[in-house]
């Protein structure tokens, strides 16, 4: 059940946010300034120093009523298994690995794989994935949502990359179950303005809920 509740969660609040950081302290903040503006959906990228250390702070530190906390640029089962041992709640690959989805089925844990073909979201499908990461989005364009949906109207599609307060409700609009936000929701973290992540995090919150409830 609570593979379920996490998926039907991710659905609800429909934005994730993707945190890259340059230090432990920096992703710190930036997950107490997103919290604040009302994002609850949190993934810690493979890149941050430390990454699978701050998942473990943050999961201990926080109860799943409060944020919940995933793991992103996961490539490998590895990686993955790291990852969830240290408390990660979902795992999310740029990528399609299937010894991944293997790994993250075995333990009962969200995979959101990447997926940029309609051949790679059937074999994702096929393995049990209930979202698939559009990656990378600004590739694509909202379009690409309705598209894939022709052929495959039972699959749910978060995309990442080029998501950004313009066009996030093109991209619900289109169909999309949720959307990843990175560097357009933390860029106030280059200047040490942790307000104004707070404030953009409330921004895409606003205008998410505005689109689902146009759709």
């Amino acid at each position: 059940m609570e593979r379920i509740k996490i998926i039907q969660q991710i659905a609800e609040n429909a934005v994730v946010a993707v945190i890259r950081a340059e230090s432990k302290e920096e992703a710190k903040k930036v997950v107490e300034a997103i919290k604040k503006g009302g994002i609850k959906i949190i993934e810690i990228t493979m890149t941050v120093p430390g990454a699978v250390d701050i998942i473990k702070e943050l999961s201990d530190a926080y109860n799943d009523d409060d944020v919940i906390i995933g793991a992103g640029t996961v490539f490998d089962p590895e990686t993955a298994r790291a990852c969830i041992l240290a408390g990660a709640k979902f795992i999310v690959s740029p990528s399609l690995n299937i010894e991944t989805i293997k790994l993250c089925n075995r333990y009962r844990i969200p995979v959101m794989p990447g997926i940029m073909t309609v051949t790679e979201a059937i074999q994702a499908l096929e393995y049990g994935v209930e979202i698939l990461k559009l990656f990378p989005g600004n590739s694509f364009g909202p379009s690409i949502v309705s598209a894939f949906k022709g052929p495959l109207p039972q699959a749910n599609f978060m995309p990442t990359g080029g998501v950004n307060l313009d066009n996030v409700k093109d991209w619900i609009k289109a169909g999309a179950i949720a959307v990843g936000i990175g560097s357009d929701l933390t860029k106030g973290a280059r200047l040490g303005d942790f307000k104004l992540i707070e404030e953009t995090a409330s921004k895409f919150v606003e205008e998410v809920k505005k689109a689902k409830k146009n759709k």
